[in-house]
């Protein structure tokens, strides 16, 4: 992967705002400002780096765009690693698109997604977890998330990772140099030393994919569906949860055949809440897709809410056996706790089955703060807040480490097994080239391509 050229962009979110920065990288990138730049003092003499200048940006006629201030940050200490510059425009899109227009006609180009960056990582600014990192920062749904999406920015994890494969590649050079040089004695490394060596390079990458599930809801974000019959308040909830009328609510069966899905923040966690189709048997076509996707939904939760009406009778068949207690992802909502409940009670019920229960009335707001806290909990599995110095893998990087381990535990029976040396070199080799993998020393075109794509272009 290359980037060549002076690049530009706009980056800052699209929209009105009171500031609007575009970002300049390249060796142009003084030349470009300085033909563009009027300065407010005469006494200007030129841009000194990392300063804030005030001035004007004009165009090619000389006439004024806009107001700005403009920092210059001269390579290699900039964040690119190339000259660089950045202009703090009024936030209106049409003034930062005169601008970046002017920018674009001097000889730059429109920056691809995520390049200002790479340029980063191409020029050694940071290795690769250090920018996957930048982009886990930009889209953290959860304070937690950005804490952790920090402390790999700092390049502990990269450190770490590094550390590991010096220690392997060390380990495959002393693997037995006689397999090269047979003809001469040479003492190979003992078996029971090469296994330690590995077991405890197994243990140091365990440890780091340790938090993976249990950061897991704070990274990405938990997903809770609600379903239950029709007319249970499964609507009324919704909106109850989100104190703002978003679905319709009617006294008419069947009114929600799609699924509707909106965001909460509980205390910082980000959980997306997905009402869903109510359950019953039904011939219109529509109305079965919905209950389909549903259905599928629910399968994909986290936490599954069990929407109960309180007021009717309740039998424990009504639930789907897909939604058992022991499956350990449902909790039963009763609803309408306002009105005269069943007898039995469906409370009762569900709590006997084994159901954590919670008595809410979504119409009268009753128990929905507590509701709230119980999601909350569930999601998060009992687990709290990141520690701010917790190490978490993300989703590649994880995937790359269990492939290393898989090859580590391979040779580590290999050795029990007194395969022959060259052999165990081979499993070196591919748990070493795994753990490059996760920093960019020999990472995949078509893996970076996805990392750096996912990228906003200003980046």
């Amino acid at each position: 992967m290359t980037s060549t050229g002076t690049i530009a962009a706009i980056a800052t979110p699209p929209g009105d705002g009171g500031v609007g920065i575009i970002r300049i990288s390249g060796k142009e990138a003084l030349a470009i400002v300085e033909n563009i730049f009027k300065p407010a003092k005469d006494s200007f003499s030129g841009f000194r780096p990392y300063t804030m200048h005030y001035g004007c940006i004009i165009d090619s006629c000389g006439v004024e765009i806009d107001d700005v201030l403009t920092v210059f940050m001269p390579g290699p200490n900039s964040y690119t690693g190339e000259d660089t510059i950045e202009i703090n425009c009024h936030g209106g899109r049409a003034i930062l698109g005169a601008v970046l227009e002017e920018i674009i006609s001097l000889g730059a180009r429109i920056a691809n997604a995520g390049e200002f960056t790479l340029r980063a990582f191409l020029n050694g600014r940071m290795d690769l977890t250090q920018a996957e990192a930048v982009a886990e920062m930009i889209h953290a749904p959860s304070k937690g998330a950005a804490q952790l999406a920090r402390v790999k920015l700092s390049g502990v994890l990269g450190e770490r990772i590094e550390e590991l494969r010096r220690r392997l590649e060390e380990l495959r050079a002393q693997l037995c140099v006689a397999v090269d040089f047979p003809e001469d004695e040479l003492e190979c490394l003992p078996l029971e030393q090469m296994n330690s060596e590995v077991t405890d390079a197994v243990k140091n990458i365990s440890e780091i994919l340790s938090g993976v599930e249990r950061t897991k809801a704070w990274r990405e974000g938990g997903l809770a569906v609600l379903s239950g019959k029709v007319n249970a308040g499964k609507s009324s909830l919704l909106n109850a949860l989100l104190g703002r009328n978003r679905a319709i609510v009617t006294d008419i069966p069947g009114t929600t055949r799609d699924f509707i899905e909106e965001t909460l923040n509980l205390d910082g966690l980000q959980v997306r809440v997905v009402d869903t189709a109510g359950l019953r048997d039904t011939d219109d076509a529509v109305e079965q897709a919905g209950l389909n996707m549903g259905r599928d939904l629910a399968s994909q939760a986290d936490l599954v809410l069990l929407i109960i009406d309180g007021s009717q009778p309740f039998e424990l068949g009504d639930i789907d056996p897909e939604f058992s207690a022991e499956s350990g992802k449902c909790l039963a909502v009763i609803n309408k706790c306002d009105l005269a409940q069943s007898i039995p009670s469906p409370a009762v019920i569900m709590a006997d089955a084994g159901y954590d229960v919670v008595e809410i009335s979504a119409k009268k707001g009753q128990g929905i703060d507590d509701l709230a806290g119980l999601i909350r909990e569930h999601i998060l599995k009992g687990a709290g807040e990141p520690d701010s110095d917790e190490l978490v893998p993300n989703s590649r990087q994880a995937v790359t480490l269990k492939k290393a381990v898989s090859e580590l535990e391979e040779l580590i029976y290999d050795i029990r097994m007194e395969i022959p040396y060259d052999l165990l070199g081979v499993r070196l080799e591919s748990a070493c080239s795994a753990l490059s993998e996760i920093t960019g020393e020999i990472t995949p075109q078509e893996v970076l391509n996805s990392i750096f794509d996912k990228f906003c272009v200003g980046k």
